[in-house]
């Protein structure tokens, strides 16, 4: 068996690892997209590493766009295969992956539009909206903590991460000859508290582990001073400065964890007077497939739901579908908070929202989740003065305020207690992806001391034999 790495290789976006058994199967962890890296970003995705029509099946850890995001180009590319993942996951996957698609038809629209007037022709976009509902049909989900026959030599069993919705270590057993490989991918990994989902779950011993690194030098602060911080922006923004407070969020997960946070002081009476706005579409459809499966949810949000049946809904709060709408908040004048994606502020309607309202000082910007290093959010949190969206430049006067407890992301205490269900003594090879060298390089020491060993930190095109 060979485990060939080509995505989230010392980086955090793009996550693919191509594995190929003697008989010549051919399997792929996730199938992300790059993201953030400008105009390199596209040949990145283009160029896959594989021949898609050669690949048997998918194992798809979560629906995250940097984990799921090809799936309908290597589907456009020839890939007929299956793609096995949570029934949650392929829920989401439904709605995330034709939103992507859209966007790229969008962008693609309108560098074109640019390119025409240079005198270049056309580019097509990497896939089509049409593209992603297409490919729903190689789609197979499977409960959690069933084992799932894919042929006569491999299974794989998913079991609870906490990162999002449906989100799963990928336990599979690959049967080579009198050989039984035991590979554990953990995709993205939660925190050990989530306001909605269930606990991270202790996972199959492995002798391969693929695991993640994001947060691999970095401890999160307490999650419950968060509920106050949030609090403590909203009153200061919207109350003591008569500001918009515009909240960047991913659509899946992060805006439905501040949304029950919302719920739950709106119901305490602690939240002011004032309207929150959920713009996203793709968070609204989300958010409806949050309430198709309470079988990822935690006992709290169970218990909460048998007196207050909509966790995700007050009387203050409205859902933002249509364009016009999204509009109309750059003109009204009263203070609100806009939660609008994405997370990173790299596309969607917040660039709008942050282009209207960033150069106003009674306005303030929080982020809430990761931003990768080439992003619009990081250049932000960097204290650039100045940045450039959609091609105009503006002066940074909002204020800008991150809260990280409201990471889905383990920091590496609570990535390394994840991992602590497993013996080091029993993996013959551990592998970090999903992070950047210098962090990864300070959490291989971490785990180091608690005991694991043969850690690697491959590269882009590292291949291993076993």
């Amino acid at each position: 068996m060979k485990i060939k790495f080509l995505g989230a290789a010392r980086e955090v976006t793009g996550s693919k690892h191509l594995i190929t058994t003697k008989n010549g199967k051919k399997i792929v962890l996730d199938c992300g997209m790059f993201q953030g890296k400008g105009l390199e970003t596209d040949e990145m995705n283009r160029n896959l590493g594989f021949n898609p029509a050669e690949i048997d099946h998918i194992i798809l850890s979560h629906a995250h766009i940097d984990h799921s995001g090809l799936i309908p180009y290597v589907y456009k590319q020839g890939f007929t295969g299956s793609v096995v993942c949570t029934s949650a996951t392929r829920d989401l996957c439904s709605i995330m992956l034709a939103d992507s698609g859209h966007i790229q038809e969008h962008d693609t629209y309108t560098f074109n539009k640019k390119r025409a007037r240079k005198g270049l022709p056309p580019v097509e976009p990497i896939y089509k909206r049409m593209d992603a509902v297409k490919c729903m049909s190689l789609f197979i989900g499977v409960s959690y903590d069933r084992k799932f026959r894919i042929d006569e030599n491999i299974t794989v069993k998913f079991t609870h991460t906490g990162h999002m919705l449906g989100g799963g270590v990928a336990n599979m057993e690959i049967k080579e000859g009198d050989r039984i490989h035991r590979l554990a991918y953990t995709g993205d990994i939660g925190r050990p508290v989530n306001r909605i989902l269930i606990t991270p779950k202790p996972f199959p011993q492995a002798d391969i582990l693929i695991t993640e690194s994001t947060y691999g030098d970095r401890l999160h602060e307490d999650s419950i001073n968060a509920e106050k911080e949030l609090l403590g922006v909203i009153y200061n923004t919207c109350i003591e400065k008569g500001g918009k407070l515009i909240i960047p969020s991913f659509s899946i997960g992060r805006t439905q964890d501040i949304v029950y946070t919302l719920n739950k002081l709106y119901n305490e009476n602690k939240l002011p007077r004032i309207n929150i706005y959920v713009d996203s579409p793709l968070a609204v459809n989300a958010t409806d497939i949050f309430r198709l499966h309470p079988e990822c949810f935690n006992g709290d949000i169970i218990e909460l739901m048998e007196k207050d049946p909509d966790p995700f809904g007050f009387n203050s709060l409205y859902y933002i579908k249509r364009s016009e709408d999204s509009k109309k908040l750059n003109d009204m004048k009263e203070p609100m908070v806009i939660i609008s994606a994405s997370g990173m502020m790299e596309a969607g309607r917040v660039k709008h929202h942050l282009a209207n309202n960033i150069s106003d000082p009674a306005n303030t910007v929080l982020a809430v989740g990761y931003c990768a290093p080439n992003t619009l959010g990081a250049r932000l949190l960097r204290g650039d003065k100045e940045v450039s969206i959609h091609g105009n430049h503006y002066q940074v006067k909002a204020d800008i305020k991150r809260i990280d407890s409201y990471s889905g992301h383990g920091d590496y205490k609570e990535m390394a207690e994840f991992l602590s269900c497993q013996d080091p003594g029993q993996i013959k090879q551990t592998f970090l992806v999903h992070g950047e060298f210098d962090v990864q390089a300070k959490y291989k020491t971490f785990l180091e001391s608690k005991g694991f060993s043969n850690i690697d930190i491959p590269e882009s095109g590292d291949e291993f034999k076993f």
